[in-house]
């Protein structure tokens, strides 16, 4: 239950998105995510066998997926696994997923506005539009949902439409020999590296079960937009992932930033990939912020994060406060930005948060789940593989960020009894 301030009456989410809306919001998050900034630390790890962790990565993102949407349909609330973890396992539980959640992805949003800036300006530019893109969508955001879920369906559609067009230019194009598509790779462990990787790519469906308390008929909704945002995205990535193996090779697209631009090469349709990547990064920027808004509000409920940052707008009903937080923090954090690491790091906290997922599911009687309660096991044994495989620096940073923000909730506690 959240906790009010003395005399405090404070205004509640609306329930005002559709299956379709919580579906393109998803979409938005993940096309962004996986297709302009992954499949490059991924292929270094794991070389030829790229769509060995791309297979890996989608069955353990589809097992999440079931827990959450389990955990979904019987808690349809903001904060997504935050919430969820205090229900089923204890509030530790869930301040260490939210936790997860919020430093994660503020990384990947992090990335996102850089990505967009990439594709749009010249070098020189970068950082500073990525930051005015920040607040530019934080804006938007606090403006209320539905114009998000607007906001999303509208660049989800032309994304997918400039991406056909794409890849139908590169499939018609006068290439070389094709290259190895699958092969031995850089060995076992590259392969998990690059599952980690790519994990960060199908991350998106997150934000779906952030929304909870903003979806009409969430029992129904949350658990069919999961299932079939995940779904498009599989196969939209494998497609992709074949064709550029096809052109580049696993090397050609471990030594670019921009693959998808390389394999079209001087054609007319670059500025094409260029719309696509800035459209695609801007529409996962939109769901992230609005994701660790509502998970930050969610917290702050609980004052797990400062009260403050609770307070939900009156006439807009959006966490503005908290998603205003999360913006600053963002640009703060775009001048300090390395990819792999950035990715990495992000996929350490959501991979944590993921694990809280699945443990919770198992834990729920056999009435409430989808499934039997090995599913929710294997999840987190999978989660558990990949964060063990991530490069060092993602790790390392990743311990230090959750030590320090059990450190701040241990010393609140502390303050709190005395």
């Amino acid at each position: 239950m959240r906790n009010l301030d003395k005399d405090e009456v404070e205004p509640g989410l609306q329930r005002r998105l559709c299956t379709s809306d919580a579906v393109v919001i998803g979409l938005g998050a993940m096309i962004g995510a996986g297709l302009f900034s992954a499949f490059t630390p991924a292929a270094s790890a794991a070389g030829s066998a790229l769509l060995v962790s791309l297979v890996l990565a989608a069955a353990i993102a589809y097992v999440n997926a079931r827990s959450s949407a389990q955990l979904a349909a019987r808690y349809p609330t903001s904060g997504g696994t935050y919430a969820y973890g205090r229900e089923v396992l204890g509030p530790w539980a869930g301040f260490i997923a939210g936790w997860g959640f919020v430093i994660g992805k503020i990384a990947s949003a992090a990335v996102m506005a850089l990505t967009f800036a990439t594709y749009t300006v010249p070098e020189g530019w970068v950082k500073p539009v990525a930051a005015l893109a920040v607040a530019v969508l934080v804006g938007v955001n606090c403006l209320g949902v539905t114009r998000t879920a607007a906001a999303a369906r509208i660049i989800v559609a032309t994304v997918l439409v400039l991406l056909g067009v794409v890849v139908a230019v590169i499939l018609g194009g006068d290439q070389d020999p094709p290259l190895h598509i699958a092969g031995p790779g850089n060995g076992v462990f590259g392969v998990l590296q690059g599952a980690g990787l790519l994990f960060f790519a199908f991350a998106g469906y997150a934000r779906i079960a952030t929304l909870g308390e903003e979806v009409r008929n969430p029992a129904r909704s949350i658990p069919r937009a999961i299932g079939i945002g995940l779904g498009i995205i599989v196969v939209l990535y494998a497609a992709v992932a074949v064709v550029l193996l096809n052109v580049l090779g696993a090397g050609g697209i471990a030594q670019s930033a921009k693959p998808l631009a390389v394999a079209l090469g001087n054609s007319w349709a670059l500025p094409l990939v260029q719309a696509a990547a800035a459209l695609a990064s801007l529409g996962a920027l939109l769901a992230l912020i609005a994701g660790i808004g509502r998970t930050s509000m969610a917290m702050a409920r609980e004052h797990d994060l400062p009260h403050y940052f609770s307070r939900i707008h009156p006439r807009f009903s959006t966490p503005y406060r908290a998603e205003l937080a999360v913006g600053a923090i963002v640009i703060v954090l775009v001048a300090f930005l390395d990819l792999r690491t950035a990715i990495g790091f992000s996929s350490f906290g959501v991979l944590v948060y993921y694990l809280i997922a699945n443990i919770a599911a198992s834990k729920q009687p056999a009435g409430e789940r989808l499934g039997p309660a090995w599913l929710g096991v294997a999840g987190a044994m999978g989660c558990v593989l990949l964060v063990a495989t991530l490069p060092f620096g993602a790790v390392a940073g990743g311990l230090a960020m959750f030590a320090v923000g059990i450190g701040y909730r241990a010393a609140r506690l502390w303050f709190t009894s005395r």
